[in-house]
């Protein structure tokens, strides 16, 4: 563990956040940032921040979540929450790098968690736990269970997160958890294997299925972790907007040809295209595009008192004309 920075804020009773470099990260960091005047806020992350993107009062670390000497930093920093965002999301890379990232990583800070006395963990999970299935309830709420896909690493590494959460409340109460849901996430300047998606001259579809996105805003992201750091209400919450957009409608709103085929033959282009090293995505991808979960946002409203700025359409339109502005 490597220390860039040391803020001068109190040493104890502050928040440290994991994966801090990452998309939701930064941003995360800056707004606690903002408004802080008395507690240290820790940045952890695999990648060293830059010194020029560093801010004043915040403790910047280089670390990784697997590694045993992330107690040491625990027992000497003494948060009061831990905001655990690091995780891989990208497909296609090392299944096993992945799942030790995110399940022996959400482990190692389990652990750190309870030896150094944090009364608040606050996980970033995924809708994508509840796997994606022909039969899942639309909406997906959360008390349905979660199933994840064995052909899925992502979705089966965040069942098995959460599975692992509620192990080890049960065994240490004392430590209480946060965990979101969220569905897809898009912000202005969003761009990953999903919005490819969206972005190719002609979205291909399926037919047989609207193919529904649910959809989050970044910044609705980033106010709802905020919230459960300052206005904690420990419990497990979708994190989604209002309604959702079908992959035809967000092609029609981002002024694309919109062409459904039957899966059979989208699974042989896949296939095609993966044995040519032209994509990752194999043909077990195309679940995921037939099986969207939709993510109900009741409990997130009614429980934990936070309503999404934006609905779909709006966040999908944040996105899109983000998106313009930047290749202007």
């Amino acid at each position: 563990m490597s220390e860039a920075h040391a803020g001068q804020y109190a040493m104890h009773g502050g928040v440290l956040v994991t994966g801090s470099a990452g998309f939701i990260g930064k941003s995360l960091i800056a707004e606690l940032a903002r408004a802080n005047t008395n507690s240290e806020i820790i940045a952890l992350d695999m990648r060293e921040v830059v010194a020029h993107e560093r801010l004043p009062n915040v403790t910047y670390l280089t670390g990784d979540v697997r590694d045993p000497a992330l107690r040491d930093l625990f027992q000497v920093r003494r948060p009061q929450t831990v905001v655990h965002l690091a995780s891989v999301v990208a497909v296609g890379g090392d299944p096993q790098r992945d799942w030790e990232i995110d399940v022996l990583g959400t482990k190692n800070v389990l652990q750190c968690c309870v030896d150094a006395g944090v009364e608040h963990l606050i996980v970033t999970s995924s809708g994508a736990a509840y796997g994606y299935y022909a039969d899942n309830p639309v909406p997906l709420r959360e008390d349905d269970p979660l199933r994840g896909n064995a052909d899925f690493p992502y979705a089966r590494n965040k069942r098995e997160v959460e599975e692992m959460l509620v192990e080890w409340h049960d065994l240490h109460p004392h430590l209480e958890h946060t965990v979101f849901r969220p569905c897809t996430v898009l912000g202005p300047t969003t761009n990953n294997q999903i919005t490819a998606m969206f972005e190719r001259p002609v979205v291909l579809g399926l037919s047989g299925t609207s193919t529904p996105f649910s959809l989050i805003a970044d910044s609705d992201v980033i106010d709802a972790l905020v919230q459960a750091v300052r206005h904690p209400k420990p419990g497990t919450y979708n994190l989604a907007g209002d309604g959702v957009l079908s992959l035809r409608e967000i092609a029609a709103l981002n002024r694309k040809l919109y062409v459904a085929i039957p899966p059979g033959p989208l699974k042989f282009l896949l296939w095609l295209l993966q044995s040519l090293r032209i994509t990752k995505l194999g043909p077990g991808a195309v679940k995921f595009v037939q099986y969207r979960p939709v993510l109900a946002n009741d409990k997130l409203k009614s429980e934990f008192g936070f309503t999404p700025r934006y609905n779909a359409r709006e966040t999908f339109e944040r996105y899109r004309d983000g998106r313009a502005e930047r290749e202007t």
